[in-house]
């Protein structure tokens, strides 16, 4: 397992909508297990392939329980409403307030290709969307209402 590097906002494929995965192997196992290491080297909850310059539609997430890994998500079921700070391992240092659903509902695949569902409310709501818009090219940025001034953090 290795440390990947994490890319900078400014980075143009960051905004780039990632292709789905297909090939459910040993590439895929080791990429994922690097992005965990990444993950809670950098001590974030959640990291995209793209933040790694993989142009692939999968992220993980770690709240705490474990990482989640989802292939090929697909959000449904968007509910409520909620304003929470984000932030992004691709933006280091900045914050922002942001509006999200309350809670969602991840259609995903595992490591191996096996579909699952999973609906998170609050954090892990937002952990969710957060990570499925890097597939799409979005940033957090996008949703933010305010962005947090350095004494505010």
């Amino acid at each position: 397992m290795a440390i990947r590097k994490i890319l900078n906002e400014k980075d143009s494929s960051l905004q780039t909508v990632c292709r789905p995965v297909t090939d459910f192997n040993e590439r895929l196992w080791q990429l994922l297990d690097d992005m965990a290491d990444t993950l809670h080297k950098a001590d974030g909850v959640g990291l995209a392939a793209p933040q790694v310059g993989v142009l692939r539609r999968l992220f993980i997430m770690d709240l705490g329980d474990g990482v989640i890994e989802a292939i090929n998500p697909e959000l449904i079921d968007p509910q409520g409403v909620q304003e929470g700070t984000e932030g992004c391992l691709s933006c280091p240092g900045e914050w922002g307030i942001t509006r999200r659903p309350m809670t969602v509902t991840l259609k995903a695949q595992d490591r191996n290709g096996k579909e699952f569902t999973l609906t998170g409310t609050e954090l892990l709501a937002r952990c969710i969307c957060h990570e499925n818009d890097h597939l799409d090219g979005i940033l957090f940025k996008k949703h933010v209402i305010r962005m947090l001034e350095p004494d505010e953090i």
